[in-house]
């Protein structure tokens, strides 16, 4: 096996199927995180009897780390169906030459690349329109009623979770919710808050407490961040947790003039300190900022092999796009479906 410092050459084997019979070839980096690495895949041929995309994003760890990866496949399963929420078409177990074993789980393609990037490329840090806004906020809205109905907190709702999905019938892009690698069942007691700093609700900071208004609380930093291309949260991450206990603090972007009054008003009620006061999911689907609303598709995002950030937060790290340039991006295979393939990849 050879190694540089840019990439590891990797040639796997299919180890088991897992049922999925799925045969994929690993593609271009699209992002990193703590739990894993997320690639571009795609199928190694095209058969009528598959019922999965041409194009997938496969989500890999080693096997002696996988357990939060295996937990979010789980979870992706029992949330399956909801058109805002990124699908989960199967899992693989590959295995390397030299005998390394990676965990696999095999997930919708975000063309579109994540919400995040959406916003520091196209907004000039001045803020998306607010018609792109309400697009995705009610989008959000619906895969959060999902997560929530089926009995879980997402915990980690931000925007480089957010994922834009192309509708190939009408060329527009959707909002989808992705990685639950910090998702938790509800009412599940936690030992620390999860998530990202800058997203966490006060009742998460001061009591280590995440049920679905804390996702709630995320949507309206979320919100706010589209709105004005800048993080609702200034400074260190200290300063950010004091400004998230203090009980007369709010972002200090929520003042202003570019956005309207409903939406200043949306984002107020997410962002009610006092969980009993906080509006539900299903009281925002009604606000008036989403009256005037058609669909909740938007045609605007054009981004090629986007980078996803994964399972960290955003303070972290700096995930900068990587692509594989032409000397390694050609996928040679042999044998029958579930053969050979030589594959160029990056390992944790």
């Amino acid at each position: 096996m050879k190694r540089d410092d840019h990439h590891l050459v990797v040639q796997e084997k299919t180890l088991n199927k897992q049922g999925d019979g799925v045969s994929w070839i690993r593609g271009p980096l699209l992002g990193r995180g703590t739990y894993g690495r997320v690639h571009k895949a795609t199928l190694r041929r095209i058969d009528k009897h598959v019922s999965f995309p041409f194009e997938m994003a496969v989500k890999s760890a080693e096997i002696s780390v996988s357990g939060t990866l295996s937990v979010e496949k789980e979870i992706m399963n029992n949330l399956k169906g909801c058109p805002y929420i990124i699908q989960c078409f199967g899992d693989e177990t590959t295995m390397g030459y030299d005998g390394d074993l990676a965990y696999n789980i095999l997930l919708e393609y975000a063309s579109g690349g994540s919400l995040s990037e959406r916003i520091k490329k196209s907004s000039g840090g001045k803020g998306l329109s607010e018609r792109e806004v309400k697009a995705y906020t009610r989008s959000i809205l619906r895969g959060l009623k999902h997560i929530h109905d089926m009995g879980y907190v997402h915990c980690d709702l931000k925007p480089s979770n957010i994922l834009l999905v192309k509708n190939d019938i009408v060329g527009e892009f959707r909002a989808k919710i992705g990685d639950f690698g910090l998702a938790k069942k509800r009412e599940s007691s936690l030992s620390y808050p999860r998530g990202t700093t800058m997203y966490l609700s006060p009742e998460a900071v001061i009591d280590g407490v995440q049920e679905g208004p804390s996702d709630v609380w995320a949507l309206g930093c979320t919100v706010l961040e589209m709105l004005t291309g800048q993080r609702p949260w200034k400074g260190e991450e200290d300063l950010i947790r004091t400004s998230i206990m203090s009980e007369n603090e709010l972002p200090p972007e929520i003042n202003s003039k570019e956005i309207s009054e409903d939406a200043r008003d949306f984002v107020m009620r997410c962002l009610e300190r006092k969980v009993t006061r906080r509006w539900t999911v299903e009281s925002l689907l009604r606000h008036t900022f989403l009256d005037d609303l058609g669909n909740d598709d938007v045609r605007e995002p054009d981004h090629s092999e986007s980078t996803i950030v994964i399972g960290d937060s955003e303070d972290e790290f700096d995930c900068d796009r990587l692509l594989l340039d032409d000397s390694f991006s050609s996928w040679s295979s042999s044998g029958n479906a579930f053969g050979r393939a030589d594959t160029l990849c990056h390992f944790l």
